[in-house]
């Protein structure tokens, strides 16, 4: 099993939603897709912050650092997840579902729906 990455904070998330969706880009390229007015050496602080959280890569193209996500959003969900599986259940993933049943967050039909699934998957 691998190791859940450090949580991000919401600007980190917005940049790295935006590479998401860019795919390689340079800090100002990240820049224009913002929302919100911010400095060029503000962008690169926290692409920085991404890269040593292990979220983000950069290569070096003619001077100018190129940023791409290390993987996918589905997978740094996964990741996510398995953060709050080992600090609340004990990396236990049947503790989460059991939990999420009983605050009625998910229908257990729901659950029992995407078992099927999982049955029908091929290995």
């Amino acid at each position: 099993m691998r190791r859940a990455l450090p949580p991000l904070g919401d600007l980190e998330h917005e940049l790295l939603t935006i590479l998401w969706a860019g795919g390689e880009m340079t800090a100002a390229d990240v820049r224009k897709r913002l929302a919100r007015k911010l400095k060029d050496a503000t962008i690169r602080t926290v692409l920085r912050r991404l890269e040593e959280k292990g979220y983000v890569t950069h290569s070096v193209e003619a001077g100018t650092f190129i940023y791409r996500p290390k993987e996918s959003a589905q997978s740094a969900a996964a990741s996510a997840v398995q953060g709050i599986l080992d600090r609340f259940c004990g990396g236990s993933i049947e503790r989460a579902l059991l939990a999420l049943a009983d605050a009625a967050l998910v229908e257990p039909k729901t659950l029992a729906a995407i078992a099927g699934k999982l049955k029908r998957k091929p290995q």
